[in-house]
């Protein structure tokens, strides 16, 4: 019977991928090694194990968000689950090399996109919880299949800078953020009816005018009051953020 073990040796970003997408690069292993595979159909559930590294003064203020104040750390910095992928590969004997691809996002609503954007280095703890079907043939010559089990798992510490890579090739020197549609809407309402051009104008004109002279506006302030304009329908109000999407 198979014993199946496993190992993640890399991880890199897709060459040519079309969206954003991580491959990690994983080592398999069986023994007896002399026993034939004749397929493997694997699951893979990913963990962000948070509680597995430090954490920077300027890191642990982006993290509020995600854990509250770093007083409380000790009981709400867990595990968060970041995804799951699968991969099916063919006939092996003793070991074999594939690739575990991993699909990634921008959205800021996303929590694990919230936690890789507010690390500024260093390497992530992700927990790697396997399951799925091995096709083996006995001695015999017979097929048999056997479960995967959820006991098998392994650890590997990612560059956060290769997360960063990825992001900063799909999205040079830009990021993504998420409205809901009635506040989009005044926005956009906004940005015509003063003849602005662009979105970052846009922002960069409301930004200016709440800016107290003399001073920088307190950007780390999520409920950003938009003042009243003049012949439209906006009114200066708090605005709520969507409830946060777990990836």
């Amino acid at each position: 019977m198979p014993d199946l073990n496993f190992q993640i040796t890399g991880v890199e970003p897709a060459a040519n991928g079309l969206t954003p997408l991580l491959h990690f690069k994983l080592q398999i292993s069986n023994s007896p090694s002399t026993e034939i595979i004749q397929a493997v159909l694997l699951n893979a559930q990913i963990q962000i194990q948070c509680p597995q590294r430090g954490y920077t003064p300027a890191e642990k203020e982006k993290l509020v968000e995600l854990f509250g104040e770093p007083e409380r750390w000790g009981q709400t910095l867990r595990n968060k689950l970041w995804a799951h992928t699968n991969a099916t590969f063919g006939t092996f004997s003793g070991g074999a090399e594939i690739v575990l691809p991993v699909s990634c996002t921008f959205d800021l609503n996303v929590v694990a996109t919230k936690y890789f954007y507010a690390l500024g280095g260093g390497d992530v703890s992700l927990l790697f919880l396997f399951s799925g079907s091995v096709f083996y043939a006995t001695p015999d010559k017979r097929l048999q299949v056997e479960r995967i089990s959820w006991n098998k798992e392994c650890v590997y510490r990612m560059p956060v800078n290769v997360w960063r890579e990825l992001m900063d090739r799909h999205y040079p020197n830009s990021a993504w953020l998420s409205l809901r549609r009635d506040i989009f809407e005044r926005l956009c309402a906004f940005k015509r009816e003063n003849g602005i051009a662009t979105w970052e104008e846009t922002v960069e004109r409301l930004l200016r005018e709440t800016e107290i002279p003399g001073s920088r506006p307190n950007l780390s302030n999520s409920k950003l009051q938009v003042p009243t304009i003049q012949n439209s329908e906006f009114k200066t109000q708090n605005s709520k953020l969507p409830e946060e999407v777990v990836a």
